[in-house]
């Protein structure tokens, strides 16, 4: 009997899929339609599965299955080869979000007792990799398919928001509500702001509102809360989303006020925006305490519009930082989950709230 998934669950199956059939991962560039001529030789994945780790070792023509209790089973690599293009094909071919799947795929699920398409693992890592020999170190990944939904790099909510404190015209009651009570339309957010100052009013950055969203962003740099609500200001009055173009307009505000031989020489806000983007593909969470060691989370898969996947590792940084930058984008949250775009009165000051969000650009 055929089921339904979405295409994020089909996605990372479908990734785990194609990597046992072509017993290699392509690392890409900073464009990813560019991958590289770097090919690392997969030695086995192992993947968590309602009965543990199981270990999936590529041996010639095979799939050798080791489960960490039961019998080993193999499975010719061509098997998975066919059941990675039949899952493509379907998502591919689905308008919708949630995909049927094809013939003879949930018979193949229930032949090597896969029934979780999406990894249950408590380190975000979807599965992890061991390349070229079993002794190497396995590396953590996490997937991201352009064919669905991904999932963002910085997942907003509400511990993501930055407060910026309504200074210039002291508002009364009917005021605010007046600015609150403006339709909710796609851009009400950037509708709000204009109007405050339309009435005399200014939004000055103030703070973080999470109190370990601001000691994780201050890892990065001291001054990055300011220069992540400068963007955020950006992202919504002026329209552009994708990072690297926001950089590009913080470089000409210079909101830190530094020299311009810091900005033009050494690259100063690129290269803190590429350190904070590195940081939250590697495990940043707005609400959980960032110290800067590594989490288990080591690279990025990332499967393409045409169904081909791409790797990024941390031992290749420089690729890694330059596609994260090239390829992001912030995004708009839900208003009323996050708690944000609106005047609110704190200890006697109104404040205004942006929530911040960063995923993949889908193209």
């Amino acid at each position: 009997m055929a089921f339904e998934a979405t295409k994020k669950e089909w996605g990372e199956l479908y990734a785990f899929f194609r990597l046992l059939a072509d017993g290699s991962l392509t690392m890409g560039t900073a464009d990813p339609r560019k991958p590289s001529e770097t090919i690392w030789p997969i030695s086995y994945i192992q993947r968590e599965e309602h009965d543990g780790v199981r270990r999936y070792f590529i041996e010639g023509d095979i799939v050798r299955i080791v489960p960490e209790e039961g019998e080993e089973r193999t499975v010719e690599r061509e098997d998975f080869d066919a059941v990675a293009s039949l899952i493509l094909q379907s998502i591919k071919s689905t308008e919708g979000n949630d995909v049927t799947s094809p013939d003879g795929v949930e018979e193949f699920l229930d032949a090597i007792a896969i029934f979780d398409l999406e990894a249950k693992t408590n380190d975000r890592t979807d599965f992890s990799i061991v390349f070229w020999h079993p002794d190497a170190p396995a590396s953590g990944f996490v997937v991201r398919s352009r064919l669905g939904t991904m999932t963002p790099l910085l997942d907003g909510g509400r511990s993501a928001n930055i407060k910026y404190e309504q200074t210039g015209v002291k508002f009364a009651t009917p005021t605010v509500n007046k600015v609150n009570a403006l339709d909710d339309t796609p851009h009400v957010v950037a509708e709000r702001m204009l109007m405050i100052g339309r009435l005399g009013g200014v939004l000055r950055f103030s703070d973080v509102a999470d109190r370990v969203f601001r000691s994780n962003l201050h890892m990065i740099d001291l001054h990055f809360p300011r220069i992540l609500a400068e963007m955020l200001r950006l992202m919504h009055l002026d329209g552009v989303t994708k990072v690297a173009e926001l950089t590009a307009m913080i470089k000409e505000i210079n909101p830190l006020k530094i020299k311009d031989e810091l900005i033009m020489k050494h690259g100063f806000y690129e290269f803190k925006m590429k350190e904070f983007l590195m940081a939250l593909a590697l495990g940043m969470r707005p609400a959980k305490i960032y110290n800067g060691t590594d989490s288990a989370v080591e690279g990025m898969l990332l499967v393409d519009g045409k169904g081909q996947v791409i790797g990024y590792h941390k031992h290749m940084p420089q690729e890694f930082e330059e596609f994260l930058f090239q390829n992001t984008r912030f995004e708009i949250g839900a208003l009323e989950k996050d708690k944000y775009g609106y005047l609110e009165r704190e200890n006697g000051v109104y404040y205004f709230k942006l929530n911040a969000k960063i995923g993949l650009i889908k193209r």
